[in-house]
């Protein structure tokens, strides 16, 4: 089928709500991998910090959003329930805006935590989008519309880094804060006045209990594995996030433009991503979410090997174009089981679960990450996080097993 023809299974405004929502997961996920791949190089510049202490408060950095994400996430699920997700994409990019920008202004250590908890608080702007957009859309094109979605966050990934280093090589870590807040706030007002949303609220008295809901589903266990796969998965990405730029620091031995190679290194996951994203997402629709995300995970557990083993920063920025390609398929997959299986009435409910539990894979791989390259090497980072897809890989072959059975 045609795209043109395709077109005609969605609801009026579906498109121009589509594309306003891409672009704005694209410049939310620019805005991050603008800053956050260098925050450990600007935490550098506000003290004087021993190897430990410098890895142990960038991991803090980058788990603090988490943190406060994966506590509130559950109440804002039930809002957009009952008020509508668009409002949760208001609330999430208006407030981004203010704290990001805030954030460049930081004299402190703790003052770029706090703020990065603050900012948590009241993220979500991308899990929203995608609630959204998967309520307005037939089941049979989730896979294609969920991957293509994805290529909005790991497009600004691609963008990002590269900006993002270039703008902090020649003009200080500070920068990019200023501007990820000023685009923050261009999307809150494209969101504002261009989103069509077919939502009819649902009473908070009328609003059936997540326990009786799960009761509908035929395949609730489903629900659980997708929700661990969530976690796992974040935690891969967000353990290296946190000290890539330092690993690229100690590759490089300390010479050269530092920020600029990292924001490469950095970015070369999302190129992966990017051009094999739609694909991925027509061969889910094809042969299943379920299959692509057993695939992936395997194909992920094998490309950490060779990371664990370089001591180039140009075949670490390989292998984890590699490892781009491969991830293009496992949180879109995950989440398009979600959709499949999950009520219409639970979906803000169960995406918020599903945005609490990727907001602990983040903090439990930022934490992790940190921990072990501060205790270890940056290597033993790679390794940890190749040995936490295996068992995820084994836990997801366990369970369809047993469904078979």
């Amino acid at each position: 089928m045609t795209q043109s023809s395709a077109a005609d299974d969605f609801p009026r405004g579906w498109r121009r709500t589509f594309l306003v929502l891409w672009l704005g997961c694209f410049i939310t996920g620019m805005g991050y991998s603008m800053t956050m791949p260098f925050i450990s190089l600007f935490i550098n510049e506000l003290g004087t910090f021993t190897r430990f202490q410098l890895n142990l408060y960038s991991g803090l950095a980058f788990a603090m959003t988490f943190i406060s994400q994966a506590i509130v996430s559950p109440y804002w699920g039930s809002l957009a329930d009952t008020k509508g997700r668009k409002l949760m994409c208001l609330r999430a990019s208006g407030v981004m805006a203010c704290t990001i920008f805030i954030t460049g202004l930081s004299t402190s250590v703790w003052m770029i935590i706090f703020m990065r908890f603050l900012q948590g608080a009241f993220s979500g702007y991308i899990n929203n989008a995608t609630a959204l957009i998967a309520g307005e859309t037939p089941h049979r094109k989730s896979g294609w519309v969920m991957s293509t979605m994805m290529t909005a966050g790991v497009s600004g990934n691609l963008v990002g880094p590269l900006l993002g280093g270039a703008l902090s090589s020649f003009f200080g870590y500070r920068l990019p804060f200023f501007i990820t807040g000023g685009l923050m706030f261009l999307v809150f007002l494209l969101t504002l006045t261009l989103v069509e949303e077919d939502f009819t609220p649902i009473e908070r008295a009328k609003l059936k209990p997540m326990k009786e809901l799960l009761h509908l589903i035929p395949n609730v266990k489903i629900i659980y594995v997708m929700f661990i796969t969530t976690l796992i998965v974040q935690a891969s990405v967000m353990s290296i996030d946190p000290i890539v730029s330092l690993y690229v620091k100690e590759l490089l031995h300390d010479r050269g433009h530092i920020a600029l190679v990292a924001g490469i290194v950095a970015a070369t996951p999302g190129l992966g991503n990017l051009l094999s994203a739609s694909k991925v997402g027509h061969i889910m629709d094809r042969v299943g979410p379920e299959r692509v995300l057993v695939i992936g995970l395997g194909l992920a557990t094998l490309l950490f090997i060779p990371m664990t083993l370089t001591s180039s920063p140009w075949w670490l920025a390989f292998w984890r174009f590699l490892l781009g390609l491969v991830n293009a398929g496992l949180l879109p997959a995950a989440q398009t089981i979600l959709t499949l299986d999950v009520p219409q009435e639970a979906f803000g409910r169960v995406f918020s679960y599903n945005q609490s539990f990727q907001a602990a894979g983040s903090v439990f791989g930022a934490l992790l990450g940190s921990l072990i390259s501060g205790l270890s090497s940056y290597p033993m980072v790679f390794l940890v996080t190749g040995i936490t897809l295996l068992i995820n890989l084994l836990l997801v072959l366990r369970f369809r097993t047993r469904q078979a059975a």
